[in-house]
């Protein structure tokens, strides 16, 4: 065999050049033999070798073929594809060199794994982190709703076992721009029969006039209830509630106390208080005006704070929030036609929440006591409190209603919630005497220490209520105070400059 034959039998034996292509099936060839001319040979002296071309020329494209050789396959000049189509057998040629090319079967690989694979196992954990959040989230939640509902103290039972120190349930402050949260009311124990009866017959003796009582004993939730959540004029006691809505205010950092409010023309108003005397334009310390506006009852006063703290209907907004249904403004004081309301039941809740603090901070708590502690009319509420009884109050008068409002501290210190208010003919004085002699059978019943009168050969009528005797009895004579008839203390003439305080019980009432 010559070299040209072993050169293409090795040719033909090599492997493809890229593993990764798929297979191809090369054409079967046949090597021709090369008629050497034996003349040239003999002229030349040597036999002529067949050589590998330089430059390797693609075969020509074969009719008929299925496949089409890759170009990168060099052919030699001497060797010609033989048509392979299908059904015909190449012709027998004795001596040729038959070249048989075999496909190669792509090796099977192993299954590697993919980066998916591989991370399965850390997003399995992954998830399983996820789920454990999850749940334990869930069950937080679940546990602490159930520990806020079964917590008594965020449950109001008025049939409840008497409770130490309540007063008013205060629930969690709101920011700015949120919806308040509304203040509960009071807790409510049980009814004190033997006081209600006795209120009420008190009553039944000043025909025309109708009370509303609400008394609160703080430490025990034990009341009484008479037409308490009935809506009256409210008079000047609606500026309990303007009272708060100011501190609220000031805790928010809306108000400062030192801030200078100017009184505008409107605002000024007659009736009670001082400011009206003064020129428009005045200005005046935010401090000093809400001082005004509960000790001497003034009404301009009330008007300038009603502007800064942003109108009526701001404030009715506000006290809705607080959970007042009765109390509500509906125009500037004074009021004399009576349009502005509240409750009696209202006023007590707005004396809890200036008792406890809640709505405002305990700095404003304080300063709203002593500026409470500084009323200065004291013909009601505190003319039936004895010796050594402190009172923080505010008082309403128009022509068909008069009220009072406080909260009492007796000497043992217990505090109870008195607000009376009672509706009347035009200008009745006996409301007046009403509700003194309300709250001293009040003060009775709480402090369970009966005010001695001066006169000792007084008897004590059996309805519980004796009113007090300050100065002897006219004439000089002592005597005994008739059961069914109502005895008013004595007091001093009024001197024509100001106000006298009563002087039965002078330690009741803390020096100015």
């Amino acid at each position: 065999m010559s070299d040209s034959s072993d050169e293409l039998t090795a040719f033909s034996r090599r492997q493809p050049l890229n593993r990764r292509q798929p297979p191809q099936k090369v054409q079967k060839v046949v090597k021709k033999k090369v008629k050497a001319n034996s003349q040239q040979q003999a002229a030349n002296g040597r036999e002529t070798a067949p050589t590998r071309p330089k430059n390797p020329i693609s075969p020509p494209p074969i009719p008929g073929a299925t496949r089409r050789v890759k170009s990168g396959l060099v052919m030699p000049t001497a060797v010609k594809p033989i048509p392979n189509v299908k059904g015909k057998i190449p012709p027998f040629r004795p001596g040729a060199v038959m070249v048989k090319t075999v496909r190669m079967e792509k090796p099977k690989r192993g299954r590697r794994s993919s980066p998916k694979t591989r991370l399965k196992p850390m997003a399995k954990t992954l998830l399983y982190i996820v789920r454990l959040l999850i749940v334990g989230v869930g069950m937080g939640a679940i546990v602490g709703t159930a520990l806020s509902v079964l917590d008594p103290a965020n449950r109001i039972n008025t049939t409840s076992a008497p409770q130490s120190n309540n007063s008013v349930e205060r629930s969690q402050p709101q920011p700015t721009q949120a919806p308040p949260v509304a203040p509960s009311s009071l807790y409510l124990s049980q009814e004190i029969s033997s006081l209600k009866n006795a209120v009420q017959n008190l009553a039944a003796t000043s025909p025309n006039l109708t009370p509303g009582v609400f008394l609160v004993d703080l430490d025990t939730g034990n009341y009484v209830d008479i037409n308490g959540s009935t809506s009256f004029p409210a008079a000047s006691t609606i500026k309990v509630p303007i009272l708060i809505a100011f501190f609220q205010d000031v805790d928010a950092g809306k108000i400062r106390l030192d801030e200078m409010l100017t009184m505008q023309q409107d605002m000024i108003a007659g009736g009670s208080g001082n400011l009206q005397y003064k020129p428009a334009g005045t200005q005046y310390a935010a401090l000093d005006v809400v001082t005004k506006m509960i000790t001497i009852s003034d009404n301009t006063a009330t008007n300038m704070l009603i502007a800064r703290l942003g109108g009526m209907e701001a404030l009715n907004q506000r006290f809705r929030d607080w959970g007042l249904t009765t109390t509500k403004i509906r125009n500037l004081l004074p009021d004399l036609q009576g349009t502005n309301t509240t409750s009696p039941k209202e006023l007590g809740n707005l004396m809890a929440i200036v008792s406890q603090g809640n709505l405002v901070s305990m700095p404003s708590r304080d300063l709203m006591l002593d500026i409470l502690r500084r009323t200065q009319k004291d013909t009601l509420l505190p003319s039936g409190l004895g010796t050594g009884a402190r009172i923080y109050h505010k008082t309403g008068d128009i022509g068909t209603m008069l009220a009072d409002s406080g909260l009492i501290v007796v000497p043992t210190g217990k505090r109870y919630i008195a607000s009376v208010m009672v509706q009347r003919p035009e200008n009745d004085p006996r409301p007046e005497k009403l509700i003194s002699s309300i709250s001293r059978a009040a003060y009775q019943e709480f402090s369970k220490n009966a005010v001695t009168p001066n006169s000792t050969t007084s008897t004590i009528p059996i309805n519980g209520y004796q009113p007090p005797v300050v100065n002897p009895v006219p004439n000089g004579t002592t005597g005994t105070v008739p059961m069914s008839v109502y005895q008013p203390p004595v007091m001093n003439p009024v001197p024509p400059n100001g106000y006298q305080s009563p002087v039965m019980n002078p330690q009741y009432y803390p020096a100015r």
